[in-house]
């Protein structure tokens, strides 16, 4: 690897790992404290301390383990053979070679394991790393007495002889109960097998809570799905502190007591209750856990069943009882009497049917006090019960809001399984490795299966179906599961075809079981009872049919305790397909009632399920399940279509992107691809801006796109993507003519990634913005490969502040002068090319296979050394570049008089250019006249803004100008230090008979009054051809209004744009204005006056103006001027004439308040309105006014087509009428965007 190239990489690295200086200066008295702390240890000590933590150093080294050996290998601790060898072995063998690695440390001397922890310690200050900063705090905290501490953790607690035997036969118990997990010998089989619990476990990714920004919309999968994706792509390790199964119940860092209350959290099926066995099963064998003697667990769903009217309330000592019948002894109060050295393990509180009661109670109570079962719950979590024992409860998200949070001591979340870990349990299910990973190297190539794994319980159900897949001989396998709903078609059919012959009545049966699921979906209910909604639903008489309970054993867990059946789906994504699934098989299943309930509601319970509904309604699912079920009710797959295409049309209409990504979900399942084109299109652009897509996201969006065959335009700017999400958006990205992906947080890894799609032979791409990404040198050369090849069809690339350097520049000039380079504009602005990299790059431009006609260099650091390079490629005989932007670097007057050489030659074809804030002075400007004069003169565009022309230097500019020559049609001159002094010379050059300029920009120079009374001798003149003028911030007052309005109604004058904004007119200047603007003779279609000093009184004459019979004005801004209620009332007047033609009208900061609301919403619904863009934002809006409001954006009058609005106060309730509304109007096929 070259110099250069290291160098960025380490740039590039140390820019996504910045840290704060808040950060920073927080660890560094750690890190300060921690080796006079770590010294003192004797090696013996050391070793233990370095043992103890070795999973959890394994963990954190395995991250950058090359920056850890580097740094041993440079102060000579190891050689460097010694470090290719470590690296070597985790490379082969993952976290077990990291763990090899330190125990290969701990055999060398004393100084070699002190080195190892100072290099952890050096790199935490480089990169983060929550786990390994509480290592450090423990180490820092603990001191001399750490060893202490850790060997207290590992003892067992003393048992008492008294309860001696009890303990034992607890031990047995939990231990016989944990041992083993239930497991169907194979998909379609009923026969269940006892697999031990350590051959199926694989370790779940627990950490300290992570952020939660997701809409309470979304399913709770979904959210899950993407905070697992943020995660890993923002780097678990850096972001978030993981934490072991083991070291829930740790004293936190700076915490003086162990952590007594402890919430575990995790969405459905991943993984809490099998966690909690593992707490269990480790606790019964002694490795984990020893200081509680006692673990007791109680499942929030057999509470339920306790609490009856026939026991409404009972002691703790009977709850233990109940679920413990060997500890129905006097001796249990002897065990209740060491409350530290008891786990009360709750688990599932999302199942309870009551809420924890957290009511502050004055005195403590007793285990044998008889309480309701959620009092009981509540006073040990409050610790005024067994003050001292420990609780953990696992539950949902969405029952966390009825926890007392303050007296958690330790929130954790389960996320369920990470890429390595998802690999590892399909190993294990399979029991054949190799098998195994031929699996998962299936689903890897599915972006939705894949992503879904995560979730241990999906993990089953897709190694379910897998297996049955893969054991069946390659020539008779149908093909894999595409989409969630085939998956789980395929896992229905497996059990299907297995029991066919088992019932007469399947159909029915399952409709039965369709509805109880359909019933616990809409309630928020996963576990179902025996005696209730198994016999409610008609289930419970036909427990005993061989087809139902062969089926329930494979669709239905069962378990019998405290003399009842309970019985939950084995997922609940598993129990919404079956709900979904009965209203197909269903003739009275009642759609259109369904379909109006899913319209309602907006928690995001019915998100998975209507995703099954969509994905049901295909042919090809009839087909596989009608085998088996019988006919399918093509009525209500098309009734299902007809909703899904109707709803995503009025997403696409409407503003809410999110709402369109749900609709996208949808049609994915659907599979339908003329449905997708119906409803979709090729002439949609479809804009995704600052939302948070997970890599299933975009691979859902890839599908969809791609079944349109064409879009229009797809905008994912200020959307973190990774070269992850790229791949999986790949089929769609070939299918969009124009691509944005601006601020995506794109490297050059990405990059690579867009080669399938750019040199795709089906492309359809022509535009692509990477701008504001850290593409790096090595990413811009990996892009030019790309256009090198003769499929790419690029013809825009935009790359402004991509980090590039001249160091690029080769490569792009390279792939300019490509035989098939079929590039036309290419933006590099913001990037640090500087002369080298320009000169180099104008290499490409004189070849004569180039075809770019744009070229933005702006801020590249340019200075006028490449001046010659770039005239020369100017005035190169295969030059087709027609615009050329190099503002903002200090080319100097030397530099633009060498550019001028190029701009005066024959073969030069430049139209446009921009030399805005160039360093530029009067002595460039005799070479810039000189070409605009000269014969050929293409150029009709010059932007000199910013530049300290000076008067005299516009004096000497416009005798180019008079030129017959010159072809000039817009000039800007926007704060170039002007004066009324250069006002003669620009008359006489607009006035002059050859004279092409159609716009003058003069904005923020000091022309003053007479400056400009002078110019407007020359809009009054009839060579005159200016169209547009901007004269804002110049110094004016109502003394030039006159001569202003003077020409507007002269009988030539062409203006049609006239910016005054930011002048003092005030009222009387306005006035005079208006008499120009009534004149038949006047064009003027855009007039901004924006904090002009106005009020009320000139309200009447703009008015008039409005209504005047020929008057063509059509935009008017008026923001930040004080008109009141009663401007805007009389202007009103206006608006509702038939003469009227305005279309956009701002009155932003107008001091408006609900009293002229009336009188807008009747100009908004007169007949003759044409009103299409309204500002009215900082008003001080009540109810009244916005329902004034509505009622006229509801007319079928109203031209609206974008309102914004923002209210002083009562935003909420604007905000509610206001999306009400709009969602009205969409039903309606109108659409308004209203900003809010």
């Amino acid at each position: 690897m070259s110099e250069d190239a290291l160098c960025e990489k380490f740039v590039s690295m140390i820019s996504r790992k910045r840290r704060s200086d808040e950060d920073i200066n927080t660890l560094s008295g750690l890190t300060q404290k921690f080796p006079k702390v770590i010294q003192p240890f004797s090696h013996e000590d050391l070793l233990k301390i370095t043992e103890y933590y070795k999973p959890y150093l394994a963990y954190v080294i395995e991250y950058d383990i090359t920056s850890i050996l580097q740094n041993l290998a440079t102060k000579n601790i190891l050689t460097n053979d010694e470090a290719k060898r470590f690296k070597a072995k985790e490379e082969h063998e993952g976290q077990a070679g990291v763990e090899s690695f330190i125990s290969d440390i701990m055999k060398m001397d004393n100084a070699v394991v002190v080195s190892l922890w100072e290099a952890l310690v050096e790199e935490l200050v480089r990169f983060p790393s929550p786990n390994m900063t509480r290592i450090l705090e423990e180490v820092t905290e603990g001191g001399p007495d750490l060893l202490k501490t850790i060997q207290a953790s590992l003892q067992p607690a003393p048992i008492d002889t008294r309860i001696q035997g009890l303990h034992e036969t607890h031990r047995g118990g939990v231990s016989e109960s944990t041992r083993t997990l239930e497991d169907q010998a194979s998909p379609g089989d009923p026969r269940t097998r006892a697999v031990g619990f350590e051959t199926r476990y694989t370790e779940l990714m627990v950490i300290k809570q992570y952020k939660r920004t997701y809409s309470e919309r979304l399913h709770e999968l979904e959210k899950m799905g993407r905070t697992h994706a943020e995660l890993i792509e923002e780097r678990t390790k850096e972001k978030c502190e993981r934490i072991w199964t083991e070291q829930l119940f740790r004293r936190s860092p700076g915490s003086d007591t162990d952590s007594h209350i402890v919430v575990v959290s995790g969405v459905a099926g991943i993984g809490k209750t099998t966690m909690v066995q593992k707490i269990m099963f480790d606790w019964a064998r002694g490795t984990q856990y020893q200081r509680f003697a006692f673990v007791f667990l109680f499942k929030f769903r057999e509470l339920n069943l306790l609490d009856t009217e026939t026991e409404p309330q009972m002691p703790l000592t009977r709850l233990i009882e109940r679920h413990y019948k060997y500890l129905n002894d006097t001796r249990l109060k002897d065990i209740l009497q060491k409350p530290e050295s008891l786990l009360f393990i709750f688990d599932g509180l999302d199942e309870y049917k009551h809420k924890l009661d957290f009511t502050q109670r004055k005195f403590p109570l007793n285990p044998d006090d008889y309480l309701p079962l959620h009092i009981l719950v509540s006073s040990l979590v409050r610790r005024t019960l067994l003050k001292g024992c420990t609780v953990l409860i696992t539950t949902r998200p969405t029952a966390l809001d009825t926890l007392d949070m303050e007296r958690v001591d330790r929130f954790a979340e389960i996320l369920g399984f990470f890429p390595e870990q998802r690999l590892m349990y399909f190993k294990k299910f399979f029991g054949d490795a190799g098998r195994g990973s031929e699996a998962f190297q299936s689903v890897e190539e599915n972006d939705i299966l894949y992503t879904m794994c995560f979730n241990p319980s999906y993990c089953w159900i897709i190694c379910s179906v897998l297996k049955s897949h893969f054991m069946t001989p390659e020539e008779e396998r149908g093909a894999a599961p595409r989409t969630v709903t085939e998956l789980f078609v395929m896992f229905l059919h497996n059990i299907l075809t297995n029991h066919k012959r088992e019932a007469k009545d399947q159909q029915e049966i399952l409709v039965k079981l369709g509805k109880m699921a359909y019933y616990g979906v809409a309630n928020r209910t996963l576990v179902f009872y025996d005696k209730f909604e198994m016999s409610t639903f008609g289930l419970q008489p036909v427990l005993s049919f061989p087809f139902l309970s062969g089926f329930l054993k494979e669709i239905l867990q069962r378990e019998s305790t405290l003399e009842h059946t309970t019985y939950t789906f084995y997922h609940l994504t598993l129990q919404e397909f079956m709900a979904a699934l009965s209203f197909y098989l269903d003739p009275s299943g009642g759609v259109v009632e369904l379909l109006v309930k899913l319209e309602s509601c907006n928690d995001g319970r019915f998100e998975i399920l209507t995703r099954f509904l969509a994905g049901l309604a295909r042919p090809s699912v009839f087909k596989t399940l009608g085998g088996v079920l019988g006919e399918f009710k093509v009525k209500t797959a098309k009734q299902i279509l007809e909703w899904v295409k109707k709803k995503t049309e009025v997403a696409l209409r409407g503003q809410d992107k999110r709402e369109v990504l749900r609709v996208c979900q949808w049609l994915y399942e659907t599979q339908n691809k003329k449905l997708i084109r119906d409803t979709i299109g090729k002439d949609l652009k479809m804009n995704f801006i600052k939302m948070t897509l997970s890599p299933l996201d975009c691979a859902v969006l890839g599908s969809v796109i791609s079944c349109c065959g064409e879009l229009e335009e797809l905008d994912l700017s200020w959307t973190q993507l990774t070269s992850e999400c790229i791949m999986r958006l790949a089929p769609g990205l070939i299918c969009c003519r124009h691509v944005i992906l601006q601020s995506c947080h794109l490297t050059t890894e990405c990059c690579s990634a867009f080669s399938s799609v750019l040199t795709a032979g089906h492309s359809e791409m022509i535009e692509l913005d990477l701008s504001g990404n850290d593409l790096w040198v090595s990413g811009v050369s990996e892009l030019c490969k790309i256009l090198r090849d003769p499929n790419c069809k690029l013809k825009k690339l935009r790359l402004w502040s991509c980090g590039l350097t001249s160091g690029c520049c080769s490569a792009l000039s390279t792939a300019l002068s490509a035989s098939h380079s079929p590039l036309t504009e290419l933006d590099l602005k913001g990037n640090e090319l500087g002369d080298s990299g320009a000169i180099e790059l104008c290499e490409g431009l004189r070849s004569k296979n180039c075809k770019l006609e744009k070229l933005s260099l702006a801020s590249c650091l340019l200075i006028s050394r490449c001046c010659s390079a770039l005239s020369s490629a100017l005035s190169d005989e295969y030059s087709r570049l027609t615009e050329l932007d190099l503002s903002h670097n200090e080319l100097g007057d030397s530099g633009v008089t060498e550019l001028c050489e190029g701009l005066r030659n024959t073969n030069c074809k430049i139209k446009k250019l921009k030399l805005w804030s160039c360093g530029l002075t009067i002595r460039c400007c005799s070479a810039l006249s000189s070409a605009l004069s000269t014969s050929h003169s293409p150029l009709t565009e010059l932007d000199l803004r910013g530049n300290g022309l000076k008067d005299s230097g516009v004096i000497e500019f416009s005798e180019g100008m008079r030129s017959k020559h010159c072809k000039l049609e817009k000039l800007g001159l926007w704060s170039c230090s002007l004066t009324s002094r250069c006002c003669s010379a620009l008359f006489s050059a607009v006035s002059d008979e050859h004279s092409q300029l159609t716009e003058l920009n003069l904005s923020q120079n000091e022309l003053g009054d007479s400056g400009v009374t002078e110019l407007c001798e020359g809009l009054r003149n009839t060579n005159c051809k200016i169209k547009k003028l901007n004269l804002e911030y110049c110094r004016l007052t109502s003394r030039c209004c006159s001569t202003l309005s003077s020409a507007l109604s002269a009988p030539h004058s062409r203006l049609t744009e006239l910016k005054l904004s930011y002048n003092n007119l005030e009222d009387s200047g306005v006035d005079q204005l208006c008499e120009g603007l009534r004149s038949e003779n006047c064009k003027l279609e855009k007039l901004s006056l924006w904090s002009c000093d106005l009020t009320f009184r000139c309200c009447s004459a703009l008015s008039s103006s409005l209504s005047a019979p020929l008057s063509p004005l059509a935009e008017l801004m008026l923001s930040c001027n004080n008109l009141g209620d009663s401007g805007v009332t009389a202007l009103c007047e206006g608006l509702r004439s038939e003469n009227c033609k305005l279309e956009k009208l701002s009155l932003t900061k107008c001091g408006l308040t609900s009293a002229c609301c009336s009188a807008l919403s009747s100009a908004l619904s007169a007949p003759h309105s044409r009103l299409t863009e309204l500002s009215l934002t900082e008003i001080h809006l009540e109810d009244s006014g916005v329902t004034e409001l509505c009622e006229g954006l509801r007319s079928t009058n109203c031209k609206l087509q974008k309102l914004w609005v923002c209210p002083l106060q009562n935003t909420k309730n604007v905000k509610r009428s206001l999306k009400s509304l709009q969602e009205e109007l969409i039903r309606s096929g109108r659409r308004i965007d209203i900003s809010v």
